[in-house]
């Protein structure tokens, strides 16, 4: 009992080194950033690493096994779990990275997505947080409350925002009324395809498929990572194509 109650008996300090291991990535050997999970083995690397080595390899870096024979870029997934154990862990980290995002859309003359702005405002209001002091609960759970509001109301229209134009590339499905949407660069193709299955009131999301460039897109991928990486910043509109599945005209 003496032993159970002492408290230097049950904490133990472990060595960022000693841990570096499960939290880098494999690729390029540095933290992960936007870490990127393959659903068939579940190792993890940074996305723009993964996505650059399955340009031309189908097989997972780590253990080999094939992830898919033509389309592994489907079978990938944003891992936000990892992630954030990661910038827990590497104290700096995520304000660095924040800051490189930050000085790459000023470089180029672009304006900072609001997503961008809004996690260098949420570090610079909760200066307590880095320098280890913990508020009281009950003043977090104050603060959660005010701002939960706000939150709720925004709908993600403090984000980047991506424009699109769906169309139909398919004489079995009939094209949208309203083609052009505009939303955030944080929605995915998933979101996509359960509001095209809506308006077009099928029975299932799953039975459609989503394309840029004539190339099939995963799921799980935001419309920022299909800009950035399938339509490589042409001029807006984003076009994609939707069509049923196995439907190869």
């Amino acid at each position: 009992m003496a032993v159970l109650g002492n408290p230097d008996m049950l904490t133990r300090k472990i060595k960022l080194c000693h841990i570096n291991a499960h939290i880098t990535c494999r690729l390029c050997e540095g933290y992960l950033i936007d870490a990127t999970t393959v659903t068939e083995c579940l190792h993890t690397f940074c996305r723009s690493c993964l996505v650059k080595y399955l340009e031309e390899n189908n097989t997972c870096p780590t253990c080999r096994i094939v992830i898919h024979q033509s389309h592994p870029l489907q079978y990938i997934g944003h891992d936000r779990t990892m992630q954030d154990i990661v910038y827990k862990l590497v104290p700096g980290l995520q304000e660095a990275e924040i800051k490189k995002q930050r000085d790459f859309y000023q470089k180029l003359g672009m304006e900072v997505p609001g997503d961008i702005k809004g996690e260098l405002c949420n570090m610079k209001t909760h200066p307590d947080q880095r320098n280890g002091d913990t508020k009281s609960e009950d003043t977090a759970n104050k603060e959660a409350g005010e701002e939960k509001p706000e939150e709720d109301n925004d709908y993600h229209r403090s984000d980047e925002q991506v424009s699109i134009c769906l169309e139909c590339n398919s004489s079995k499905l009939r094209g949208l009324k309203r083609k052009w949407i505009r939303c955030s660069a944080q929605a995915t193709v998933l979101h996509l395809k359960k509001f095209i299955a809506k308006k077009l009131n099928l029975t299932s999301f799953n039975e459609l498929d989503i394309l840029c460039n004539e190339e099939i897109l995963g799921k799980d991928h935001t419309l920022k990572f299909v800009v950035v990486t399938r339509w490589r910043f042409k001029k807006s509109p984003l076009l994609l194509h939707y069509r049923p599945k196995m439907d190869l005209l």
